[in-house]
């Protein structure tokens, strides 16, 4: 079982820049495929960002694409989420998920067997 602490939300104008991180308990952190998903108010959650086990394949919504990057340190059993020219519709409440699908790197939420709790971004215009 993997538990997941997401930090790093706040209030940003737009175009400014914010890092999430997600911090994994366990040992086994570098066994799952890591996601981030996104829930604006009165919207259903959705795919931002997933990362491969090592590290080296990563997947974007293509709303995102070109701003955001994901990576990941299994070393320390983290996984982070760097958003640059962030825009107002980007304000949504944050997770970070685990993945033990082994053949694909997934963006469906059936995908992912343990999520955090979440961390707020309001990106003000």
């Amino acid at each position: 079982q993997v538990q997941l602490v997401e930090s790093g939300g706040g209030l940003v104008q737009a175009g400014a820049s914010l890092r999430l991180s997600c911090a994994a308990s366990g040992r086994t952190f570098a066994t799952y495929v890591m996601g981030w998903f996104r829930q604006a108010p009165g919207k259903e959650r959705e795919f931002v960002a997933s990362i491969g086990r090592s590290g080296t394949v990563t997947r974007y919504a293509d709303s995102v694409k070109g701003r955001f990057t994901i990576s990941r340190d299994n070393a320390k059993s983290t996984v982070s989420l760097r958003m640059d020219s962030l825009q107002p519709e980007d304000t949504a409440v944050y997770s970070c998920a685990a993945s033990s699908v082994v053949s694909t790197i997934p963006f469906r939420i059936k995908d992912y067997n343990y999520w955090g709790q979440g961390t707020q971004v309001t990106v003000s215009s």
